[in-house]
């Protein structure tokens, strides 16, 4: 293995011979099949794009309709009702495992810039977490650890299929960003949790079929055996966040049933994988302003509630959505009407038949949990409730015509701004952002540029002006959302001109990008 990046303080104590050896192992072992499944998504794309549908598998129709369970929750992941999630930097791996969250998804992916120093640096956070051995100082405050028995358990989120490390590269090919993440993290850190009684866990993104989910079994099998450690030790959670893997749920249970811990509802990458997958459909699965696209819109409320039917009936864990909001100390008001919206959010999915839901600020830990206690009481879990009323068709999820809401000149330029500031702050090495009091990641980015490029294609008009959303509408609203941001303090004029670039790129540009984060990250260092 050929490694480019800079070797930084103590990177030798993660990027040690015996480790890469085991990353270029899975490389040379899984890479072929991961780049058949990507073609394979380009395949399906085709043929949505040329009129076809997406349908519950009929080839998977006995796995859909078999008597089978995944395995028992394992150590750590019996109890989840509520999980913060966040990027590997120092200040958060203390803070989120010490939030009062029974798990913390530690991220690799959406809440993490993929900045070199940020990839490698996250895995000494993590090893050095586990051994504790973590502090952080700033402010003239520190940052140390609670006692093991009331941290969180850790839930590594590695980077998407579709990702590489460009920095790694194994007999002259880029390594995947999912092997180099997961690989580090397994071959460091795995008997380290096994030492406290927990396991090396994991959240899966971004998958689209249940062929993807065996190709993450097999790796979990391999590298269990590499490394001695007994089968079924692995847990993971998929993400169910693309619209072609919400028809294939059971068999993505049914695929890492061993290594099962769940599925994860999403919602912003959900909407962008909506838009993605019939972008050329016209106003067929148009969709109004994101804010407008509650998780009680039929589609999505659809999706949910199949979401708690297929794990329950398979003895899964159901982990509901986000609640970003960032509490403010200065504006009460603010606080107080969206800690309410966070409770009816967190009382919905509780009352739905959820396990656990997530947060992304350690002060909405106990408003979750306070919701849950009073569901689940002193049961670890609601897997009890198997939700055989849920009646799911293929239809209903993809009734998107049907989600009420408009699109207005101020959704606009919200999706402009909020995109620009992000796409700023990623460039600099920053992957969780707060932006006007919530805390935003990639999959923000990636619904905002792409509702742009959806409403250019089918000629929008404003509901609030009547003007018709165009390219040149939109870099007009650019430049004058631009010039708002650089009177703010800690304007970076070289970052902002970067994100102008990429966003004019990824929501202007004829072909749609499918993903924002690879000509992003093919503009890093």
């Amino acid at each position: 293995m050929e490694i480019t990046g800079p070797m930084h303080d103590r990177f030798d104590e993660i990027l040690t011979p015996e480790a890469l050896d085991f990353v270029a192992a899975l490389h040379r072992r899984f890479d072929a099949r991961r780049l058949e499944l990507l073609q394979a998504r380009q395949v399906r794309q085709a043929e949505l794009s040329a009129g076809g549908t997406l349908d519950f598998l009929p080839e998977t129709k006995a796995v859909r309709e078999g008597d089978w369970q995944v395995a028992a929750p394992a150590p750590g992941l019996e109890d989840r009702r509520v999980e913060i999630t966040g990027p590997v930097d120092q200040k958060m791996t203390i803070n989120a495992l010490n939030s009062g969250a029974k798990v913390w998804l530690a991220d690799f992916e959406d809440a993490n810039s993929p900045l070199w120093e940020n990839c490698v640096r996250g895995q000494l956070n993590l090893r050095n977490a586990l051994d504790r051995t973590i502090d952080f100082e700033t402010g003239g405050k520190s940052y140390t650890l609670k006692p093991d028995a009331e941290l969180a358990t850790v839930v590594v989120r590695p980077r998407g299929w579709h990702l590489n490390e460009k920095h790694a590269k194994v007999d002259g090919e880029e390594v995947s960003g999912s092997l180099f993440d997961f690989g580090l993290y397994f071959f460091h850190c795995a008997q380290r949790q096994l030492a406290k009684g927990r396991g090396p866990y994991f959240y899966l993104p971004k998958m689209e079929s249940h062929l993807e989910a065996r190709l993450w079994n097999d790796v979990f099998t391999h590298a269990q055996e590499a490394l001695g450690i007994p089968q079924g030790t692995i847990r993971a959670t998929v993400l169910i966040e693309t619209y072609p893997a919400a028809f294939e749920m059971e068999e993505i249970l049914y695929e890492l049933r061993e290594h099962s811990a769940g599925l994860n509802a999403g919602r912003w990458d959900y909407l962008f994988s909506v838009i993605k997958k019939f972008r050329t459909r016209g106003r067929e699965f148009l969709l109004p302003e994101r804010n407008a696209v509650t998780m009680t819109a039929p589609f999505m409320r659809a999706y949910t509630e199949l979401l708690v039917r297929s794990c329950h009936k398979r003895g899964a864990h159901a982990i509901g959505g986000m609640a970003a909001f960032i509490p403010s100390r200065r504006d009460p008001e603010v606080n107080a009407v969206a800690l309410e919206k966070v409770r009816a959010d967190k009382t919905r999915e509780s009352g739905d038949g959820f396990d656990g839901s997530w947060v992304a600020h350690p002060d909405l830990v106990p408003i979750c949990r306070e919701v849950f206690d009073g569901v689940l009481g002193e049961r670890p879990n609601q897997l009890d409730r198997t939700r055989e009323d849920v009646q799911v068709s293929a239809e209903d999820l993809l009734n998107a015509a049907a989600t009420p809401g408009g699109i207005t000149e101020t959704g606009l330029r919200n999706n402009v701004d909020v995109a620009l500031r992000y796409l700023a702050a990623w460039m600099g090495g920053l992957g969780a952002v707060a932006i006007h009091n919530l805390m935003e990641d990639a999959a923000t980015a990636e619904i905002s540029r792409s509702q742009i490029w959806q409403w250019i294609h089918n000629g929008i008009a404003l509901a609030d002006t009547g003007e018709t959303v165009t390219k040149e509408l939109v870099e007009r609203i650019i430049a004058e959302e631009l010039a708002t941001i650089a009177r703010e303090p800690g304007y970076d004029a070289g970052l902002y001109a970067q994100a102008e670039t990429l966003f004019k790129e990824v929501a202007l540009d004829e072909d749609f990008a499918e993903f924002l984060t690879l000509p992003a990250y093919a503009r890093m260092p």
